[in-house]
């Protein structure tokens, strides 16, 4: 829940788009060490680097691309075209444009698999209603806070050492590297803290070594963190489709 392919994707393609970054900077920001390949976009032949998809996004008038991270039974700013709200509820993830929606798949460490599907005919969503900034940033930390009790009560810290040093830094929130440069420094701040505790909700979501978690237990814990797991996915999202002014 913490790794944003399509959160990174959107953002940088879109200050690209505007002219707010350089091509350069933007392959250096989304891929990194990472080899990306996109198969499906309109104007290319099989698997295409990530330089020439981004191209070939210009060249379809895309200006505008936005991260969805849809849910089970949440799958708002997904167009409705066949195939595409299974593969983004498996990704957990998607970046859409108005001519296409590209969706993420890791595989292994070092390749990042991209499909495109083309929207073509296929009226996009409307614009989702993104809430400002700060109503984001209030949005998570009552959220923290209520769910601070089921927190400590899973006892997270004993069976993975790194959870304390993510919940401190909370308090002390570093704005997230590698975003474009002018980007809202109250979305940085918020995207730090965020990935923090989609972190935390990674490692809460699994079972502790050896522990005798039962299916009720699993559900009770899951109803609990789903308040924060929702103010984490919406944070991330704000974050990310926030664009300067």
């Amino acid at each position: 829940m913490h790794d944003f392919p399509a959160g990174r994707f959107a953002v940088w393609a879109t200050a690209w788009l505007a002219g707010r970054v350089s091509y350069d900077e933007t392959l250096d920001a989304v891929a990194g060490d990472v080899a990306h390949r996109v198969s499906g976009l309109p104007g290319t032949h099989g698997a295409v680097p990530l330089g020439e998809a981004l191209s070939a996004l210009r060249g379809l008038g895309e200006r505008r691309v936005r991260l969805v991270l849809p849910a089970p039974g949440d799958v708002r700013g997904l167009p409705a075209v066949p195939g595409l709200a299974p593969a983004a509820l498996e990704a957990g993830q998607a970046a859409v444009g108005d001519r296409v929606v590209l969706v993420p798949e890791h595989l292994g460490n070092d390749v990042v698999d991209w499909t495109a599907y083309v929207l073509d005919g296929v009226a996009p969503p409307p614009p989702p209603v993104e809430g400002t900034l700060r109503a984001a940033s209030g949005a998570l930390d009552l959220a923290v806070t209520d769910s601070a009790r089921t927190l400590a009560g899973l006892d997270l810290a004993r069976w993975h050492p790194e959870v304390p040093t993510l919940l401190a830094g909370l308090a002390r929130p570093k704005p997230e590297p590698g975003l474009p440069h002018d980007h809202d420094p109250l979305a940085l701040s918020i995207l730090g803290r965020a990935l923090r505790l989609a972190a935390v909700l990674d490692l809460a979501a699994t079972d502790a070594p050896g522990a005798a978690v039962n299916h009720a237990q699993a559900a009770r814990r899951d109803a609990a963190l789903r308040p924060l797991s929702t103010a984490v996915r919406e944070a991330v999202t704000a974050a990310y489709n926030a664009v300067p002014r």
